[in-house]
């Protein structure tokens, strides 16, 4: 299982401030502290709406790529800051990432073909799909206008958009996230990937409950076939369960040690 982390998003008041302070050798060493508690990839976001991204998304990038020295994603919806900040990138990167809501996916689906970047492409459209049949839809829907574009399905990470546990149809939600990656893995010819963002599952629990929370949908959705997720990779019981699943798919190699 791929491990992106996802620590430095805009609801980290301590990065935003570095970012605003442009204290770019802070933010390397923020990324060298993810790099060892265990990130694989790096996700990069700057703002939630793409907005001045142009401006900041290729400084960030660098120095997290210099601090971790990890391949990047990149998360913006903005067409210019990627055009910007990909070329900068060691490896294609993944960026994260394309909707059913995006007015212009050529855009990004041409800026994907011709940098072999790899791609998010996520179960959303105006709000995310209550239904496991609404979240295929829109997945099945942005693979052909992927493929169309010359992105291959191996260069794909779907996304069926999980939700929190704690509100609404949160639990339904994600059992149609579970049956989604199921159904994508067997129907998918040839294969892509499957990615889910782990923090969204646990937005309002208590915070005593969010490791065990998050830790235990990851163990159900690796059974599932998962092949990547963001994580806060400074949850050591999040990092336990990560390190177990790597352990059980012969990743790595089991040592006692390493969950003590």
């Amino acid at each position: 299982m791929l491990i992106i982390a996802d620590n430095l998003n805009v609801r980290n008041a301590d990065y935003v401030n570095k970012l605003k302070k442009k204290d770019w050798k802070a933010v390397e060493a923020m990324a060298k502290e993810l790099a060892v508690r265990g990130a694989d990839v790096i996700n990069v976001q700057v703002s939630t709406d793409g907005m001045g991204d142009e401006d900041v998304l290729l400084p960030a990038a660098e120095a997290v790529q210099q601090g971790a020295g990890l391949p990047l994603c990149l998360d913006s919806r903005n067409s210019k800051a990627l055009r910007k900040t990909v070329p900068v990138c060691k490896e294609p990167p993944i960026i994260n990432y394309l909707s059913g809501d995006e007015k212009n996916p050529n855009e990004m689906l041409s800026l994907v073909r011709e940098t072999k970047s790899n791609l998010v492409i996520r179960a959303l459209k105006g709000t995310v799909p209550m239904t496991l049949e609404a979240k295929l839809m829109i997945i099945e829907d942005l693979i052909e206008k992927a493929n169309a574009a010359d992105v291959p399905n191996e260069r794909l990470f779907a996304d069926p958009s999980v939700v929190h546990i704690s509100k609404g149809m949160g639990q339904e939600h994600l059992l149609n996230a579970h049956e989604s990656i199921v159904v994508l893995n067997a129907m998918a010819d040839p294969p892509l990937n499957t990615v889910i963002w782990l923090s969204n599952v646990t937005t309002g629990l208590p915070k005593k409950l969010k490791s065990v929370v998050a830790s235990a949908y990851l163990s159900y959705l690796a059974g599932a076939g998962l092949h990547a997720a963001l994580v806060n990779v400074k949850d050591e019981e999040v990092m336990r369960t990560v390190y177990l699943i790597k352990s059980f798919q012969d990743e790595v190699i089991f040592a006692p040690a390493e969950i003590e």
